[in-house]
C-alpha cells in the first residue's frame, strides 16, 4: 500500500501532466483560439462598416412615408405627394368660438368648403386598385377616358360628415332644412340615416386611431381659483393642407363627357341587393 507522500506524488503528477502536458486536443484547441482571436476583430470591422453602409441607405428611405405605410390603409396617395409632420398646438378654447363653431351662414360655410369637405372623387389608376383596397368590381373609368375607379380620398370624408354632423345641430338644424341643398334635398328620414352614418365612421375612425395623449388641468378665476381641463395641447399631424391641394388637384371633371364613368356594370361584377 503506498503511502501518504507516494499518493500526494502521484497526484500531482497527474494534475501537472493533465495541466502542461502538450496533448494534441489542447493544441488544438490552442490553434482553434488563435483563429478566435483573428476572427473576431474581423467579424466586428465587417459589422461596423455594414452598419455605415446601412446608415446611409437609411438616409435615403424616406422616413415620412414609411410611417404613414405603417398606420394608414396603402393608398396612391402615398407614392404621389410628400406627406410630412409637424407639431401643432390646437385650439381648445372652451368660450371663444371661431368661425367652424359658429351658427350657420355662408360665413361659415364658406370656412368649411374651404377644407375640401365636398371636392368630387379622384380617380385611382388600374395598377393600384389592390393596393388601394378597391376590388375588380366596382364602378370604373371608361378606357377611353384613361380607365382607373372613382373613389374618395378617406380624410375628406370624414370632414364631409363632421360638417353634416354640424349643420344637424338643434340651432342649425333648421337653417339647413330651410335651405335644402346637399343631405337636405332628402326626406328627414334619409337625413336621419345620412347623419348617423356619418356619426357612426367618425366613431370608428377615432378608435382606430385612438389618440395617447392626455389633458392636464389649468387653474381658472383668480378670485376663487378651480381646476379646468387643458384643451389647448400639442399634436403631431400630418401637413393637411398639402393633402387637401393634392385631393383638389386630382378631382375628376365637374362635367364629364357622356360615358365618362361605365353605366353598367360587367359581366360577373358584384350587384348588392340594397344599399349597405
Amino acid at each position: 500500500m503506498a503511502s501518504d507522500g507516494e499518493q500526494n506524488a502521484r497526484l500531482l503528477s497527474e494534475e501537472e501532466s493533465g495541466f502542461w502536458e502538450p496533448s494534441e486536443k489542447v493544441q488544438r484547441r490552442k490553434s482553434s483560439g488563435w483563429w478566435k482571436i483573428i476572427l473576431y476583430p474581423v467579424a466586428v470591422g465587417l459589422i461596423f462598416l455594414a452598419g455605415i453602409a446601412g446608415g446611409y441607405h437609411w438616409q435615403d428611405v424616406d422616413v415620412n412615408k414609411r410611417c404613414l405605410e405603417h398606420v394608414s390603409q396603402k393608398a396612391p396617395l402615398m407614392r404621389d405627394m410628400d406627406v410630412t409632420y409637424h407639431v401643432e398646438q390646437f385650439n381648445g378654447e372652451f368660450l371663444t368660438e371661431n368661425i367652424y363653431r359658429q351658427n350657420a351662414s355662408q360665413e361659415v360655410d364658406d370656412a368649411w368648403e374651404a377644407l375640401g369637405v365636398d371636392y368630387r372623387p379622384l380617380r385611382v389608376p388600374p395598377e393600384a386598385a389592390e393596393e388601394a383596397g378597391i376590388t375588380h368590381d366596382q364602378v370604373k373609368i371608361n378606357d377611353e377616358y384613361g380607365g382607373g375607379y372613382i373613389a374618395n380620398l378617406e380624410g375628406l370624408h370624414h370632414l364631409h360628415c363632421l360638417n353634416l354632423l354640424r349643420k344637424s345641430l338643434y340651432y342649425n338644424y333648421d337653417y339647413y332644412h330651410a335651405k335644402g341643398e346637399g343631405a337636405f334635398v332628402n326626406e328627414d328620414y334619409i337625413v336621419r340615416k345620412h347623419v348617423s352614418h356619418c356619426l357612426d365612421i367618425l366613431r370608428q375612425q377615432l378608435m382606430c386611431t385612438v389618440d395617447v395623449g392626455v389633458l392636464g388641468q389649468i387653474w381658472v378665476w383668480p378670485d376663487d381659483p378651480k381646476p379646468f381641463v387643458d384643451f389647448n395641447t400639442r399634436h403631431k399631424c400630418r401637413n393637411f393642407d398639402a393633402i387637401r391641394q393634392w385631393a383638389h388637384d386630382h378631382q375628376l371633371p365637374a362635367d364629364p363627357p357622356p360615358g365618362f364613368i361605365q353605366e353598367r356594370p360587367e359581366e360577373g361584377d358584384t350587384i348588392y341587393p340594397d344599399i349597405p
